[in-house]
C-alpha cells in the first residue's frame, strides 16, 4: 500500500472531473463541496482508507487547482490509540523525510497518542489512526507518507 500511488490517484481524479467541479461551483459551492468528497471518499475506498478534503478557509473551494495538494485528511483506524512503533522513531524520520520541521507530542490523553509536526508553511496532525495535512503536499511529504503506511498505519 503506497502512499504515492493513492495520492496520483487522487490527482488524476480530481483532474478527470475538474469540469464538472467547475460547473457545480458555479451553481452552489456545497454541491462542489460533496462532489469533491466523492472523489476523494471513492480514491480512499479503493485503498481501504478514508480521504476526504478540508476547506479552513471557505474561499479555497473555489481554488480548484489546489485540490488535493492541501488540507487534506486520510482515516485509516479511527479508533486506534496508540502507534505501533515509538513516537520518537516517528519524530527522526519525520525530520529524516522532511528536512527543517518541528515535531512534538500533541493529543496526549485518555491513553492517546498523538504528534504535531511544524512545518514551515503549515502542519501535520499525525494520529496512531490517520492522518491531516494543513500544509502543501511535496515529493518528500509523500516519501515520509509511503514511509508511514508501512511502518504506522499497516502494520
Amino acid at each position: 500500500m503506497s502512499f504515492s500511488n493513492m495520492y496520483s490517484e487522487l490527482l488524476f481524479n480530481i483532474k478527470y472531473h475538474k469540469e464538472e467541479i467547475q460547473k457545480s461551483l458555479k451553481k452552489n459551492p456545497q454541491d462542489a463541496y460533496h462532489l469533491i468528497n466523492q472523489i476523494s471518499e471513492f480514491t480512499g475506498s479503493r485503498y481501504k482508507v478514508t480521504l476526504n478534503l478540508n476547506f479552513p478557509n471557505s474561499n479555497k473551494i473555489y481554488d480548484v487547482e489546489s485540490y488535493g495538494t492541501e488540507n487534506l485528511g486520510m482515516v485509516v483506524d479511527k479508533f486506534r490509540k496508540t502507534f505501533p512503533i515509538p513516537r520518537e522513531t516517528i519524530k527522526q524520520k519525520a525530520k529524516e523525510f522532511l528536512g527543517e520541521v518541528t515535531p512534538q507530542d500533541a493529543y496526549m490523553y485518555e491513553g492517546k497518542e498523538g504528534l504535531k509536526i511544524l512545518t514551515p508553511h503549515g502542519r501535520i496532525e499525525l494520529l496512531p489512526g490517520s492522518i491531516h495535512f494543513w500544509c502543501k503536499i511535496d515529493e518528500n511529504l509523500k516519501k515520509f507518507c509511503d514511509w508511514l503506511m508501512l511502518e504506522v498505519f499497516f502494520k
